[in-house]
Protein backbone atom coordinates (compact mmCIF):
# COMPACT_ATOMS: atom_id res chain seq x y z
CA UNK A 1 0.00 0.00 0.00
CA UNK A 2 2.73 2.29 0.69
CA UNK A 3 4.34 1.65 -2.40
CA UNK A 4 1.68 1.98 -4.30
CA UNK A 5 1.38 5.65 -2.48
CA UNK A 6 4.71 6.44 -3.39
CA UNK A 7 5.53 6.74 0.52
CA UNK A 8 8.75 4.82 0.04
CA UNK A 9 10.01 6.20 3.70
CA UNK A 10 7.34 4.52 5.74
CA UNK A 11 7.17 1.18 2.86
CA UNK A 12 10.99 0.69 3.64
CA UNK A 13 10.45 1.73 7.34
CA UNK A 14 8.53 -1.07 7.48
CA UNK A 15 10.13 -3.58 5.60
CA UNK A 16 13.19 -2.86 8.04
CA UNK A 17 10.77 -3.56 11.34
CA UNK A 18 9.66 -6.72 9.69
CA UNK A 19 11.23 -9.82 11.73
CA UNK A 20 10.41 -12.12 8.82
CA UNK A 21 10.61 -11.08 5.22
CA UNK A 22 9.90 -13.31 2.44
CA UNK A 23 9.93 -13.23 -1.49
CA UNK A 24 7.30 -11.06 -1.87
CA UNK A 25 8.66 -8.27 0.86
CA UNK A 26 11.95 -7.60 -0.94
CA UNK A 27 9.76 -7.90 -4.78
CA UNK A 28 7.39 -4.99 -2.93
CA UNK A 29 10.16 -2.55 -1.84
CA UNK A 30 12.19 -3.64 -4.78
CA UNK A 31 9.26 -3.09 -7.13
CA UNK A 32 8.09 0.50 -5.71
CA UNK A 33 11.47 2.19 -6.33
CA UNK A 34 12.25 0.97 -9.74
CA UNK A 35 8.44 2.40 -10.48
CA UNK A 36 9.10 5.49 -8.94
CA UNK A 37 12.52 6.29 -10.45
CA UNK A 38 14.74 5.53 -8.06
CA UNK A 39 16.85 2.79 -10.05
CA UNK A 40 20.09 2.77 -7.68
CA UNK A 41 18.19 1.91 -4.71
CA UNK A 42 16.08 -0.19 -6.26
CA UNK A 43 19.03 -2.51 -7.93
CA UNK A 44 20.43 -1.91 -4.65
CA UNK A 45 17.98 -3.89 -2.60
CA UNK A 46 17.97 -6.46 -5.53
CA UNK A 47 21.76 -7.04 -4.92
CA UNK A 48 21.26 -7.45 -0.94
CA UNK A 49 18.53 -9.73 -1.44
CA UNK A 50 21.16 -12.10 -3.35
CA UNK A 51 24.28 -11.33 -1.08
CA UNK A 52 21.99 -12.15 2.28
CA UNK A 53 20.35 -15.38 1.10
CA UNK A 54 17.53 -15.66 3.27
CA UNK A 55 15.40 -16.13 0.37
CA UNK A 56 15.16 -17.14 -3.36
CA UNK A 57 14.27 -14.57 -5.63
CA UNK A 58 11.67 -15.83 -8.15
CA UNK A 59 10.26 -15.45 -11.46
CA UNK A 60 8.57 -12.58 -10.34
CA UNK A 61 11.79 -10.86 -8.26
CA UNK A 62 13.28 -10.88 -12.60
CA UNK A 63 10.29 -9.40 -14.49
CA UNK A 64 9.88 -6.27 -11.96
CA UNK A 65 14.31 -5.77 -12.25
CA UNK A 66 14.13 -6.53 -15.99
CA UNK A 67 11.29 -4.10 -16.35
CA UNK A 68 13.22 -1.80 -15.22
CA UNK A 69 15.99 -1.55 -18.07
CA UNK A 70 14.80 1.18 -20.45
CA UNK A 71 17.56 2.77 -22.56
CA UNK A 72 21.34 1.33 -24.01
CA UNK A 73 22.50 2.48 -20.85
CA UNK A 74 21.23 -1.18 -19.52
CA UNK A 75 22.38 -2.92 -22.13
CA UNK A 76 25.38 -4.58 -20.24
CA UNK A 77 23.10 -4.93 -17.11
CA UNK A 78 20.75 -6.41 -19.30
CA UNK A 79 22.99 -9.30 -20.48
CA UNK A 80 23.99 -10.30 -16.98
CA UNK A 81 20.55 -10.72 -15.72
CA UNK A 82 20.22 -13.07 -18.66
CA UNK A 83 23.00 -14.70 -17.91
CA UNK A 84 21.38 -15.14 -13.93
CA UNK A 85 18.09 -16.20 -15.67
CA UNK A 86 20.35 -18.82 -17.43
CA UNK A 87 22.12 -19.89 -14.07
CA UNK A 88 18.32 -19.97 -12.04
CA UNK A 89 16.88 -22.36 -14.98
CA UNK A 90 14.34 -19.97 -15.85
CA UNK A 91 14.76 -19.47 -19.65
CA UNK A 92 12.37 -21.86 -20.24
CA UNK A 93 9.27 -19.66 -18.31
CA UNK A 94 7.81 -17.40 -20.75
CA UNK A 95 6.95 -14.43 -18.50
CA UNK A 96 10.33 -14.07 -18.00
CA UNK A 97 11.18 -14.56 -21.29
CA UNK A 98 8.76 -12.25 -22.76
CA UNK A 99 10.21 -9.54 -20.39
CA UNK A 100 13.67 -10.33 -21.62
CA UNK A 101 12.90 -9.96 -25.01
CA UNK A 102 10.80 -6.25 -23.98
CA UNK A 103 13.72 -5.10 -21.80
CA UNK A 104 16.26 -6.40 -24.71
CA UNK A 105 14.68 -4.00 -27.41
CA UNK A 106 14.23 -1.13 -25.09
CA UNK A 107 17.99 -1.54 -24.43
CA UNK A 108 18.60 -1.42 -28.62
CA UNK A 109 19.76 -4.88 -28.72
CA UNK A 110 18.01 -6.33 -31.42
CA UNK A 111 19.80 -9.52 -32.18
CA UNK A 112 19.49 -10.27 -28.58
CA UNK A 113 15.96 -9.95 -28.33
CA UNK A 114 15.07 -11.96 -31.09
CA UNK A 115 17.46 -14.83 -30.00
CA UNK A 116 15.26 -15.49 -27.17
CA UNK A 117 12.51 -15.43 -29.29
CA UNK A 118 13.59 -17.89 -31.34
CA UNK A 119 14.67 -20.02 -28.39
CA UNK A 120 11.45 -20.19 -26.45
CA UNK A 121 9.57 -23.15 -26.88
CA UNK A 122 5.81 -21.98 -25.89
CA UNK A 123 4.98 -18.45 -27.03
CA UNK A 124 2.06 -16.36 -25.89
CA UNK A 125 -0.10 -13.43 -27.63
CA UNK A 126 2.51 -11.37 -24.77
CA UNK A 127 5.48 -13.29 -26.66
CA UNK A 128 4.75 -12.22 -30.04
CA UNK A 129 3.80 -8.63 -29.07
CA UNK A 130 6.73 -7.78 -27.65
CA UNK A 131 8.40 -8.78 -30.48
CA UNK A 132 5.83 -6.83 -32.46
CA UNK A 133 5.78 -4.10 -30.46
CA UNK A 134 9.89 -4.22 -30.41
CA UNK A 135 10.81 -3.72 -33.45
CA UNK A 136 8.73 -1.22 -33.82
CA UNK A 137 10.34 0.51 -31.15
CA UNK A 138 14.08 -0.11 -32.94
CA UNK A 139 12.32 1.16 -36.37
CA UNK A 140 12.24 -2.25 -38.05
CA UNK A 141 8.94 -1.66 -39.51
CA UNK A 142 9.34 -4.29 -42.46
CA UNK A 143 10.36 -7.00 -40.19
CA UNK A 144 7.79 -6.05 -37.51
CA UNK A 145 5.30 -6.72 -40.01
CA UNK A 146 6.24 -9.72 -41.10
CA UNK A 147 6.59 -11.11 -37.69
CA UNK A 148 2.64 -9.98 -37.79
CA UNK A 149 1.83 -11.91 -40.68
CA UNK A 150 3.92 -14.88 -39.17
CA UNK A 151 1.56 -14.64 -35.92
CA UNK A 152 -1.34 -14.41 -37.91
CA UNK A 153 -0.42 -17.36 -39.79
CA UNK A 154 -0.39 -19.37 -36.30
CA UNK A 155 -2.81 -20.34 -33.62
CA UNK A 156 -2.01 -17.36 -30.83
CA UNK A 157 -4.59 -14.95 -31.77
CA UNK A 158 -3.38 -10.96 -31.85
CA UNK A 159 -4.31 -8.19 -28.93
CA UNK A 160 -5.46 -4.59 -28.89
CA UNK A 161 -2.05 -4.19 -28.29
CA UNK A 162 -0.52 -5.92 -31.04
CA UNK A 163 -2.84 -4.48 -33.43
CA UNK A 164 -1.35 -1.23 -32.19
CA UNK A 165 2.15 -1.68 -32.48
CA UNK A 166 0.96 -3.69 -36.15
CA UNK A 167 -0.53 0.04 -37.36
CA UNK A 168 2.58 1.48 -35.95
CA UNK A 169 4.62 -0.60 -38.54
CA UNK A 170 2.51 0.59 -41.73
CA UNK A 171 2.85 4.37 -39.88
CA UNK A 172 6.69 3.90 -39.64
CA UNK A 173 6.31 2.24 -43.30
CA UNK A 174 3.73 4.84 -44.82
CA UNK A 175 2.24 0.83 -46.23
CA UNK A 176 -1.31 2.59 -46.54
CA UNK A 177 -2.35 -1.21 -48.59
CA UNK A 178 -1.38 -2.85 -45.16
CA UNK A 179 -2.60 -0.37 -42.73
CA UNK A 180 -6.48 -1.02 -44.67
CA UNK A 181 -5.57 -4.70 -44.28
CA UNK A 182 -5.57 -3.91 -40.35
CA UNK A 183 -8.29 -1.74 -40.53
CA UNK A 184 -10.42 -4.34 -41.76
CA UNK A 185 -9.91 -6.66 -39.28
CA UNK A 186 -10.25 -4.07 -36.75
CA UNK A 187 -13.60 -3.59 -38.07
CA UNK A 188 -14.59 -7.17 -37.94
CA UNK A 189 -13.77 -7.52 -34.90
CA UNK A 190 -15.58 -5.14 -33.48
CA UNK A 191 -12.98 -3.31 -32.05
CA UNK A 192 -11.80 -0.36 -34.41
CA UNK A 193 -13.73 2.20 -32.26
CA UNK A 194 -11.46 1.76 -29.27
CA UNK A 195 -9.39 5.28 -28.58
CA UNK A 196 -5.93 4.22 -28.73
CA UNK A 197 -6.43 2.27 -32.09
CA UNK A 198 -8.64 4.53 -33.45
CA UNK A 199 -5.61 7.67 -32.85
CA UNK A 200 -3.35 5.09 -34.28
CA UNK A 201 -5.58 4.45 -37.12
CA UNK A 202 -5.06 8.11 -37.91
CA UNK A 203 -1.77 8.28 -37.37
CA UNK A 204 -1.48 5.73 -40.15
CA UNK A 205 -3.86 7.09 -42.38
CA UNK A 206 -2.45 10.61 -42.02
CA UNK A 207 1.17 9.68 -42.65
CA UNK A 208 0.48 7.43 -45.50
CA UNK A 209 -1.06 10.62 -47.12
CA UNK A 210 -4.48 9.58 -46.68
CA UNK A 211 -5.54 12.25 -44.57
CA UNK A 212 -9.97 11.81 -45.50
CA UNK A 213 -9.82 8.45 -43.87
CA UNK A 214 -8.24 9.96 -40.98
CA UNK A 215 -10.52 12.77 -41.04
CA UNK A 216 -13.51 10.34 -41.30
CA UNK A 217 -12.18 8.48 -38.22
CA UNK A 218 -11.71 11.64 -36.60
CA UNK A 219 -15.32 12.57 -37.05
CA UNK A 220 -16.84 9.56 -35.85
CA UNK A 221 -15.04 8.94 -33.20
CA UNK A 222 -17.40 8.68 -29.74
CA UNK A 223 -14.67 10.12 -27.24
CA UNK A 224 -11.46 12.02 -28.21
CA UNK A 225 -8.53 12.81 -26.02
CA UNK A 226 -5.53 14.78 -26.40
CA UNK A 227 -3.39 11.97 -28.30
CA UNK A 228 -6.31 11.68 -31.22
CA UNK A 229 -6.73 16.00 -31.03
CA UNK A 230 -2.88 16.51 -31.93
CA UNK A 231 -2.51 13.31 -34.06
CA UNK A 232 -5.21 15.32 -36.81
CA UNK A 233 -3.82 18.19 -35.65
CA UNK A 234 -0.13 17.03 -37.20
CA UNK A 235 -1.70 15.36 -39.93
CA UNK A 236 -3.78 17.91 -41.32
CA UNK A 237 0.15 19.92 -40.88
CA UNK A 238 1.59 17.13 -42.55
CA UNK A 239 -0.60 17.19 -45.67
CA UNK A 240 -0.60 20.36 -46.65
CA UNK A 241 -3.68 21.34 -44.90
CA UNK A 242 -1.93 24.12 -42.90
CA UNK A 243 -4.86 26.45 -42.70
CA UNK A 244 -7.25 23.66 -41.71
CA UNK A 245 -4.50 22.65 -38.70
CA UNK A 246 -4.98 26.04 -37.66
CA UNK A 247 -9.07 26.87 -37.47
CA UNK A 248 -9.38 23.12 -36.02
CA UNK A 249 -6.84 24.55 -33.29
CA UNK A 250 -8.97 28.19 -32.81
CA UNK A 251 -12.18 25.89 -32.77
CA UNK A 252 -10.72 23.46 -30.07
CA UNK A 253 -9.82 27.05 -27.68
CA UNK A 254 -13.22 28.36 -28.27
CA UNK A 255 -15.07 25.10 -27.69
CA UNK A 256 -12.79 25.11 -24.07
CA UNK A 257 -11.40 21.51 -25.03
CA UNK A 258 -8.24 21.14 -23.03
CA UNK A 259 -5.12 21.89 -24.66
CA UNK A 260 -1.73 20.16 -24.04
CA UNK A 261 1.75 21.40 -24.87
CA UNK A 262 1.77 18.80 -27.72
CA UNK A 263 -1.35 20.23 -29.59
CA UNK A 264 0.72 23.62 -29.43
CA UNK A 265 3.51 22.32 -30.79
CA UNK A 266 1.77 20.46 -33.81
CA UNK A 267 -0.19 24.10 -34.36
CA UNK A 268 3.09 25.85 -34.48
CA UNK A 269 4.30 23.52 -36.75
CA UNK A 270 2.12 24.67 -39.58
CA UNK A 271 3.64 28.23 -39.48
CA UNK A 272 5.39 29.66 -42.94
CA UNK A 273 6.04 32.57 -44.56
CA UNK A 274 2.76 34.08 -45.27
CA UNK A 275 1.11 32.96 -41.84
CA UNK A 276 -0.19 35.75 -39.59
CA UNK A 277 2.31 36.71 -37.13
CA UNK A 278 -1.05 38.21 -35.38
CA UNK A 279 -2.41 34.83 -34.86
CA UNK A 280 1.42 33.14 -33.73
CA UNK A 281 1.45 36.00 -30.72
CA UNK A 282 -1.89 34.68 -29.75
CA UNK A 283 -0.72 31.34 -29.12
CA UNK A 284 2.44 32.44 -27.63
CA UNK A 285 0.46 34.09 -25.23
CA UNK A 286 -1.89 31.24 -24.54
CA UNK A 287 1.05 29.31 -24.00
CA UNK A 288 2.33 31.66 -21.32
CA UNK A 289 -1.39 31.35 -19.68
CA UNK A 290 -1.07 28.21 -19.52
CA UNK A 291 2.21 27.22 -18.03
CA UNK A 292 3.86 25.85 -21.09
CA UNK A 293 7.06 28.38 -21.27
CA UNK A 294 8.89 25.67 -19.56
CA UNK A 295 8.29 22.90 -22.34
CA UNK A 296 11.39 22.47 -24.52
CA UNK A 297 9.11 21.65 -27.43
CA UNK A 298 7.28 24.48 -27.49
CA UNK A 299 9.91 26.76 -27.28
CA UNK A 300 11.23 24.95 -30.09
CA UNK A 301 8.09 25.89 -32.40
CA UNK A 302 8.21 29.67 -31.13
CA UNK A 303 11.91 30.06 -32.66
CA UNK A 304 10.49 28.40 -35.56
CA UNK A 305 7.13 30.27 -35.98
CA UNK A 306 8.99 33.78 -35.45
CA UNK A 307 11.60 33.24 -37.75
CA UNK A 308 9.31 32.31 -40.36
CA UNK A 309 7.19 35.32 -39.68
CA UNK A 310 10.38 37.45 -39.67
CA UNK A 311 10.90 38.00 -36.02
CA UNK A 312 14.37 37.01 -35.69
CA UNK A 313 14.74 39.42 -32.80
CA UNK A 314 11.72 37.44 -31.48
CA UNK A 315 13.66 33.99 -32.13
CA UNK A 316 16.58 34.96 -30.36
CA UNK A 317 14.42 35.92 -27.45
CA UNK A 318 13.00 32.88 -26.69
CA UNK A 319 16.22 30.69 -27.09
CA UNK A 320 17.78 32.79 -24.70
CA UNK A 321 15.29 32.39 -22.02
CA UNK A 322 14.89 28.98 -22.45
CA UNK A 323 15.40 26.88 -19.43
CA UNK A 324 16.26 23.87 -21.38
CA UNK A 325 17.46 23.45 -24.55
CA UNK A 326 17.88 20.06 -26.64
CA UNK A 327 19.62 19.55 -30.32
CA UNK A 328 16.56 20.97 -31.82
CA UNK A 329 16.86 24.10 -29.97
CA UNK A 330 20.13 25.00 -31.18
CA UNK A 331 19.27 23.72 -35.20
CA UNK A 332 16.02 25.84 -35.09
CA UNK A 333 17.74 28.87 -34.06
CA UNK A 334 20.85 28.33 -36.11
CA UNK A 335 17.98 27.67 -38.94
CA UNK A 336 16.47 31.05 -38.04
CA UNK A 337 19.85 32.90 -38.43
CA UNK A 338 20.28 31.27 -42.03
CA UNK A 339 16.74 31.28 -43.23
CA UNK A 340 17.43 35.61 -42.65
CA UNK A 341 21.00 35.91 -44.21
CA UNK A 342 22.74 36.24 -41.07
CA UNK A 343 25.08 33.50 -42.10
CA UNK A 344 27.86 34.43 -39.73
CA UNK A 345 25.41 34.37 -36.95
CA UNK A 346 24.74 31.30 -37.93
CA UNK A 347 28.20 29.94 -37.44
CA UNK A 348 29.19 31.84 -34.32
CA UNK A 349 25.59 30.09 -33.10
CA UNK A 350 27.42 26.62 -33.53
CA UNK A 351 30.46 27.35 -31.90
CA UNK A 352 28.38 27.85 -28.77
CA UNK A 353 26.68 24.58 -29.46
CA UNK A 354 30.26 22.79 -29.42
CA UNK A 355 31.33 24.33 -26.48
CA UNK A 356 27.81 23.39 -24.95
CA UNK A 357 29.05 19.58 -25.68
CA UNK A 358 25.59 19.51 -27.78
CA UNK A 359 26.09 16.71 -30.50
CA UNK A 360 24.87 17.94 -34.10
CA UNK A 361 22.66 16.80 -36.34
CA UNK A 362 22.07 16.17 -39.94
CA UNK A 363 19.74 19.19 -39.64
CA UNK A 364 22.52 21.20 -37.68
CA UNK A 365 24.99 20.94 -40.73
CA UNK A 366 21.86 21.65 -43.58
CA UNK A 367 21.41 24.51 -41.79
CA UNK A 368 25.04 25.96 -41.78
CA UNK A 369 25.25 24.61 -45.92
CA UNK A 370 22.30 27.22 -46.04
CA UNK A 371 23.93 29.50 -44.48
CA UNK A 372 27.77 29.45 -46.19
CA UNK A 373 25.58 29.44 -49.04
CA UNK A 374 23.70 33.00 -48.57
CA UNK A 375 27.49 34.50 -47.65
CA UNK A 376 29.19 33.03 -50.12
CA UNK A 377 31.50 30.73 -47.73
CA UNK A 378 32.31 28.52 -49.97
CA UNK A 379 35.71 27.07 -48.24
CA UNK A 380 33.89 26.35 -44.80
CA UNK A 381 30.74 24.98 -46.79
CA UNK A 382 32.78 22.21 -48.35
CA UNK A 383 34.98 22.03 -44.60
CA UNK A 384 31.00 21.06 -43.45
CA UNK A 385 30.30 18.75 -45.51
CA UNK A 386 33.17 16.90 -45.07
CA UNK A 387 33.13 16.93 -41.09
CA UNK A 388 30.39 15.14 -41.63
CA UNK A 389 31.27 12.08 -42.32
CA UNK A 390 34.87 12.75 -40.97
CA UNK A 391 34.42 13.74 -37.50
CA UNK A 392 30.26 12.31 -37.29
CA UNK A 393 30.06 9.58 -39.69
CA UNK A 394 26.90 10.95 -40.85
CA UNK A 395 26.34 10.23 -44.73
CA UNK A 396 24.99 13.45 -46.37
CA UNK A 397 21.51 13.61 -47.84
CA UNK A 398 20.50 14.76 -51.33
CA UNK A 399 19.13 17.81 -49.54
CA UNK A 400 23.02 18.42 -48.01
CA UNK A 401 24.01 17.89 -52.05
CA UNK A 402 21.70 20.17 -53.39
CA UNK A 403 23.16 22.66 -50.57
CA UNK A 404 26.57 22.69 -51.53
CA UNK A 405 25.37 22.80 -55.31
CA UNK A 406 23.20 26.11 -54.63
CA UNK A 407 26.35 27.18 -52.40
CA UNK A 408 28.85 26.53 -55.38
CA UNK A 409 26.18 28.09 -57.69
CA UNK A 410 25.52 31.42 -55.88
CA UNK A 411 29.59 32.22 -56.22
CA UNK A 412 29.37 31.44 -59.69
CA UNK A 413 31.39 28.29 -59.70
CA UNK A 414 28.83 26.30 -61.85
CA UNK A 415 31.74 24.19 -63.86
CA UNK A 416 32.74 23.09 -60.24
CA UNK A 417 28.79 22.95 -59.12
CA UNK A 418 28.46 20.32 -62.07
CA UNK A 419 32.01 18.42 -61.64
CA UNK A 420 30.42 18.14 -57.98
CA UNK A 421 27.30 16.64 -59.31
CA UNK A 422 29.29 14.55 -61.30
CA UNK A 423 31.59 12.64 -58.22
CA UNK A 424 29.11 12.24 -56.17
CA UNK A 425 28.58 8.60 -54.57
CA UNK A 426 25.12 8.15 -55.18
CA UNK A 427 22.31 9.23 -58.28
CA UNK A 428 21.42 13.18 -57.78
CA UNK A 429 17.99 13.60 -57.59
CA UNK A 430 15.69 16.12 -58.51
CA UNK A 431 16.73 18.64 -56.07
CA UNK A 432 20.69 18.67 -56.86
CA UNK A 433 18.83 19.23 -60.12
CA UNK A 434 17.13 22.16 -59.63
CA UNK A 435 19.78 23.82 -57.62
CA UNK A 436 22.33 24.11 -60.37
CA UNK A 437 19.88 25.59 -63.13
CA UNK A 438 18.29 27.93 -60.30
CA UNK A 439 22.51 29.00 -59.99
CA UNK A 440 22.47 28.93 -63.83
CA UNK A 441 18.78 31.71 -64.23
CA UNK A 442 20.95 33.39 -61.31
CA UNK A 443 23.81 33.86 -63.78
CA UNK A 444 21.96 34.20 -67.03
CA UNK A 445 24.06 30.78 -68.55
CA UNK A 446 21.59 29.45 -70.55
CA UNK A 447 24.29 26.55 -72.29
CA UNK A 448 24.83 25.29 -68.43
CA UNK A 449 20.96 25.65 -67.59
CA UNK A 450 19.99 23.88 -70.60
CA UNK A 451 21.68 21.13 -69.70
CA UNK A 452 20.49 21.30 -66.23
CA UNK A 453 17.23 21.13 -66.95
CA UNK A 454 17.51 18.39 -69.43
CA UNK A 455 18.55 16.41 -66.42
CA UNK A 456 15.98 17.86 -64.27
CA UNK A 457 13.57 17.36 -66.92
CA UNK A 458 14.26 13.15 -66.77
CA UNK A 459 13.86 13.33 -63.30
CA UNK A 460 10.72 15.22 -62.42
CA UNK A 461 8.88 15.12 -66.18
CA UNK A 462 6.12 16.53 -64.66
CA UNK A 463 7.19 19.20 -62.87
CA UNK A 464 6.87 22.52 -65.03
CA UNK A 465 10.25 24.13 -62.79
CA UNK A 466 12.61 23.15 -65.79
CA UNK A 467 10.96 24.73 -68.19
CA UNK A 468 9.82 28.10 -67.00
CA UNK A 469 13.59 28.77 -64.82
CA UNK A 470 15.23 27.62 -68.78
CA UNK A 471 12.71 30.24 -70.44
CA UNK A 472 13.59 33.25 -67.68
CA UNK A 473 17.64 32.34 -68.35
CA UNK A 474 16.47 32.58 -72.77
CA UNK A 475 14.70 35.60 -71.64
CA UNK A 476 17.82 37.59 -70.23
CA UNK A 477 19.74 36.82 -72.65
CA UNK A 478 17.22 38.05 -75.11
CA UNK A 479 16.69 34.48 -76.53
CA UNK A 480 12.97 34.53 -78.03
CA UNK A 481 12.97 32.26 -80.08
CA UNK A 482 14.42 29.37 -77.66
CA UNK A 483 12.31 30.61 -75.06
CA UNK A 484 9.27 30.55 -77.30
CA UNK A 485 10.28 26.92 -77.92
CA UNK A 486 10.75 26.31 -74.72
CA UNK A 487 7.41 27.24 -73.51
CA UNK A 488 5.83 25.27 -76.57
CA UNK A 489 7.59 22.25 -75.22
CA UNK A 490 6.13 22.61 -72.17
CA UNK A 491 2.46 22.96 -72.99
CA UNK A 492 3.16 19.44 -75.07
CA UNK A 493 4.32 17.71 -72.06
CA UNK A 494 1.40 19.55 -69.50
CA UNK A 495 -1.15 18.06 -71.95
CA UNK A 496 0.07 14.66 -71.42
CA UNK A 497 0.67 14.87 -68.26
CA UNK A 498 -2.83 13.97 -66.31
CA UNK A 499 -2.69 10.32 -65.64
CA UNK A 500 -5.42 9.51 -67.24
CA UNK A 501 -4.34 11.24 -70.69
CA UNK A 502 -4.03 8.30 -73.66
CA UNK A 503 -7.59 7.05 -72.71
CA UNK A 504 -8.67 10.97 -72.67
CA UNK A 505 -7.18 11.74 -75.73
CA UNK A 506 -8.74 8.39 -77.25
CA UNK A 507 -11.75 9.18 -76.54
CA UNK A 508 -12.11 13.11 -77.46
CA UNK A 509 -10.71 11.63 -81.33
CA UNK A 510 -13.70 9.33 -81.32
CA UNK A 511 -15.84 12.36 -80.67
CA UNK A 512 -14.71 14.25 -83.03
CA UNK A 513 -15.18 12.16 -85.73
CA UNK A 514 -18.88 11.74 -84.53
CA UNK A 515 -18.94 15.59 -84.63
CA UNK A 516 -18.11 15.78 -88.19
CA UNK A 517 -20.39 12.84 -89.44
CA UNK A 518 -23.32 14.58 -87.81
CA UNK A 519 -22.11 17.80 -89.98
CA UNK A 520 -19.67 19.60 -88.10
CA UNK A 521 -17.11 21.95 -89.76
CA UNK A 522 -14.15 22.44 -88.08
CA UNK A 523 -11.63 25.46 -87.97
CA UNK A 524 -9.34 25.18 -90.92
CA UNK A 525 -7.33 27.07 -88.50
CA UNK A 526 -6.84 23.54 -86.50
CA UNK A 527 -6.00 20.00 -87.52
CA UNK A 528 -7.24 17.11 -86.06
CA UNK A 529 -4.33 16.42 -83.92
CA UNK A 530 -4.85 20.34 -82.58
CA UNK A 531 -8.42 20.53 -82.24
CA UNK A 532 -8.55 17.24 -79.85
CA UNK A 533 -5.43 18.50 -77.73
CA UNK A 534 -7.61 22.02 -77.55
CA UNK A 535 -10.48 19.84 -76.55
CA UNK A 536 -8.21 17.70 -73.64
CA UNK A 537 -6.55 21.12 -72.16
CA UNK A 538 -9.79 22.77 -72.01
CA UNK A 539 -11.43 19.18 -70.29
CA UNK A 540 -8.38 18.79 -68.00
CA UNK A 541 -9.14 23.20 -67.09
CA UNK A 542 -13.01 21.88 -66.31
CA UNK A 543 -11.41 18.84 -64.22
CA UNK A 544 -9.17 21.41 -62.37
CA UNK A 545 -12.00 23.80 -61.22
CA UNK A 546 -14.10 21.24 -60.45
CA UNK A 547 -11.25 19.52 -57.84
CA UNK A 548 -10.48 23.43 -56.82
CA UNK A 549 -14.24 23.74 -55.59
CA UNK A 550 -14.65 20.14 -54.44
CA UNK A 551 -12.23 21.24 -51.99
CA UNK A 552 -13.19 24.43 -50.89
CA UNK A 553 -16.62 23.17 -50.25
CA UNK A 554 -14.97 20.45 -47.88
CA UNK A 555 -13.37 22.83 -46.42
CA UNK A 556 -16.34 25.26 -45.70
CA UNK A 557 -18.20 21.74 -44.31
CA UNK A 558 -15.59 20.71 -42.02
CA UNK A 559 -14.76 24.34 -40.65
CA UNK A 560 -18.29 24.76 -39.75
CA UNK A 561 -18.42 21.05 -37.71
Amino acid sequence: MYSQCRDLSNAVKLFDEMPLRDTVSWNTVISGFLRNGQFGVGFGYFKQMRELGFCEFDKATLTTVLSALDGPEFGYLNKKLHGLVFRCGYERETTVANSLITSYFKCACVSSGRRVFDELLERNVVTWTAMISGLVQNELFKESLEFFVLMRSGTVYPNSLTYLSSLMACSGLQALSEGRQIHVLLWKLGIESDLHLESALMDMYSKCGSIEDAWRIFESAEDLDEVAMTVILVGFAQNGFEEEAVQIFKKMVKAGIAIDPNMVSAVLGVFGNDTSLGLGTQIHSLIVKRNFSNNTYVNNGLINMYSKCGQLEDSIRVFNEMPRKNSISWNSMIAAFARHGDGFGALQLYEEMKLESVKPTDVTFLSLLHACSHVGLVEKGMEFLNSMTRDHGMSPRTEHYACVVDMLGRAGLLIEAKDFIEGLPKKPGPLVWQALLGACSFHSDSQMGKFAAEQLIVEAPESPTPFVLLANIYSSEGKWKERARTFKRMKEMGDRMHPQAEMIYGVLAELLKLMIDEGHVPDKRWNEKGLVQALAYNLQKSMRVKRNFTRTKRRHQESNF
